[in-house]
């Protein structure tokens, strides 16, 4: 088993009046524990990471890693586009206790496919954690190809890889490439979570799971069963829902389903707006119809 699998939140950072809400973080964090989430991850593009100042950055790390207290992996969002930053989260991570490291490529300054390995290279021989490497093209406008994903699996501790691609030839084009047993395949789109299974993945990380945690806990743990048809019927329900978190920019749609469950408030940092009214309707309406409204 991997250290990393199943379902792993990509944790939003709650707000209070302009500050990170650290009770709030606490309540979630042991929410997620209750429902059973496998791992969490801070500070990822869920998490606002872009729009956290470093304090912020490091001190929500910290805290999650406190709360969680060893009861299951923390995977620290630390990317930058910037490597010294990215180097800089990585050791903070570290230094506050996670287990392993989530990084993005380079946004906006659009590196090369060498200029990508150089960066995780960086990243990889200044800390002592495993790294994940999250390939979002239509976020990052850079796409790490399967042979620069494979060079990059010759490093001890590249761990793995967050496929947002929505490329579902992508992990069996990898897997004839990477040829590592301890190598790991997480999903980082909700809606691809069951196929990108069946092609050798091990887990989402999920946005959907801040506001249905059981239910995408258990379509994981179908999975891991390799119960498919449950799976794919368990999916089919939670599929509208999955659709919903993106219809506007992540996190608003998501923050607000959290507000609707008395986690937190909906408040996201600029340039990230509020939920428009006819999304906040159809999410309602959608947690009531799956049962996760009182």
């Amino acid at each position: 088993m991997h250290l990393f699998h199943g379902s792993l939140v990509a944790l939003i950072t709650p707000f209070k009046d302009g500050k990170v809400d650290e009770k709030a973080l606490e309540k979630i964090i042991e929410w997620h524990i209750q429902q059973g989430t496998n791992a969490i991850v801070p500070t990822g593009t869920t998490g606002e990471s872009p729009t956290l100042s470093e304090e912020e950055h490091a001190r929500v790390v910290e805290l999650t890693v406190q709360i969680v207290n060893h009861r299951i992996p923390v995977m620290a969002g630390a990317g930058s586009n910037n490597t010294i930053e990215a180097i800089h989260y990585s050791q903070e991570a570290q230094k506050a206790g996670a287990d392993g490291l989530l990084h993005v490529a380079g946004y906006y300054n659009k590196p090369s496919q060498r200029g990508l390995y150089q960066h995780f290279k960086a990243v990889h021989d200044n800390s002592d954690l495993p790294i994940f490497v999250y390939n979002i093209p239509g976020r990052a406008v850079v796409n790490i190809q399967p042979e620069t994903l494979a060079q990059l699996a010759q490093l001890p501790r590249i761990a793995g890889v967050k496929d947002a691609t929505g490329d579902l030839a992508r992990p069996w084009i990898e897997r004839s490439l990477i040829k590592r047993d301890d190598f790991t395949w997480l999903s980082g789109e909700d809606a691809t979570q069951v196929s990108y299974n069946v092609s050798g993945g091990c887990g989402c990380i999920s946005v959907t799971a801040n506001i249905a945690p059981a239910l995408v806990a258990k379509v994981q743990a179908l999975c891991a069963a390799e119960k498919w048809q449950e799976a794919r019927a368990l999916q089919d329900e939670l599929i509208t829902l999955h659709q919903l978190m993106f219809k506007e920019p992540s996190p608003a749609p998501v923050k607000y389903a959290a507000s609707l469950l008395g986690l937190c408030s909906e408040e996201a940092r600029l340039p990230i707006v509020p939920l428009s009214e006819p999304y906040r309707t159809a999410i309602k309406a959608e947690m009531q119809r799956l049962g996760l409204l009182g």
